[in-house]
């Protein structure tokens, strides 16, 4: 008997499946992130929206709002799951900023920025 074999067609029906698994990632970049202060409650983030610290979103300058970012702590490995509603970071060398339930998830609220991985998930 034949050995089955993988073919790109069935790879094409398998990329909904996974795509719902969360197993297809693009890393984004690497870099500093922040979080938000919790004086930003109730403001109004680029979409709309109002910020609450105890979500899990965040502000990245460029990815579409709504996507949804796997940030990875390089220190720790501690990794949370955001989804992007504002713009920002502003701050000079930062790439993301995430609310406050976010930064304790992945531990630097204490220190307030830490360096991370960011991948897109699909």
């Amino acid at each position: 008997m034949k050995a089955p074999y993988f073919t790109p067609l069935l790879a094409l029906a398998l990329l909904p499946v996974l795509a719902q698994a969360g197993d297809i990632r693009r890393h984004v970049g690497d870099g500093t992130a922040s979080y938000y202060s919790n004086e930003f409650a109730g403001s109004r983030t680029a979409n709309g929206e109002r910020f609450d610290p105890a979500g899990f979103t965040a502000a990245h300058r460029s990815l579409a709002f709504h996507s949804r970012v796997a940030v990875t702590n390089l220190a720790n490995g501690k990794e949370v799951i955001v989804r992007i509603n504002d713009r920002g970071p502003w701050g000079k060398g930062r790439i993301i900023d995430i609310s406050y339930a976010a930064a304790r998830e992945i531990g630097m609220h204490r220190s307030g920025t830490a360096r991370v991985k960011l991948e897109l998930l699909g």
